[in-house]
């Protein structure tokens, strides 16, 4: 799959021109799991985390997040995959 991750935070070792991230790996969580973590936690650890919900976008760092039951088909006029 050819995926283009973009990211707004242009102080961030992995920003690039265009804003895209050059990241190999990129963890997304929920804001709540988020605060309660130290910085040490981040991708290489992904399969050692309990996965976690959240109730909209506006609960995670992930401006694309659309809910998995939800008929909604895209966020911000991205397309989920079917």
């Amino acid at each position: 799959m050819n995926q283009h991750i973009h990211c707004i935070i242009n102080n961030c070792h992995y920003w690039a021109n265009g804003n895209k991230c050059e990241a190999n790996e990129i963890l997304v969580a929920n804001d709540s799991f988020a605060s309660k973590q130290q910085d040490s936690i981040d991708a290489t650890m992904a399969k050692q985390l309990t996965p976690a919900s959240a109730d909209s976008c506006m609960s995670t760092c992930c401006k694309t997040f659309v809910h998995k039951n939800s008929d909604q088909i895209s966020a911000d006029s991205i397309y989920k995959m079917s």
